[in-house]
């Protein structure tokens, strides 16, 4: 079942920040965490899903992420303390 989320890795509390949109968060954090897919989330050890927003159409999700990383990283940080002030990985929470 494909369920569209935006979300935002983090390698540590305002560390290096990753976002993106997929259409299985689950299957993508994973990805991520076990370093799966090469590239700047791997090379910069953003494992912990931070922050993340469900949406019903991909269409709508796509823009979400695009003005999310149009946005300054003080926006992005923004995000991650409204819903999740402690930082803490996001991950178990999916299973």
């Amino acid at each position: 079942m494909k369920e569209p989320a935006v979300y935002i890795m983090a390698n540590k509390r305002n560390g290096t920040l990753y976002t993106g949109v997929t259409s299985n968060l689950v299957r993508r954090v994973w990805q991520h965490r076990e370093s799966a897919v090469p590239g700047f989330a791997s090379r910069y050890g953003c494992r912990m899903l931070a922050w993340y927003e469900l949406h019903d159409e991909m269409t709508a999700a796509i823009a979400r992420e695009k003005q999310i990383k149009g946005g300054s990283r003080k926006r992005k940080l923004a995000l991650i303390e409204a819903m999740n002030p402690a930082w803490r990985d996001f991950y178990d929470d999916l299973l």
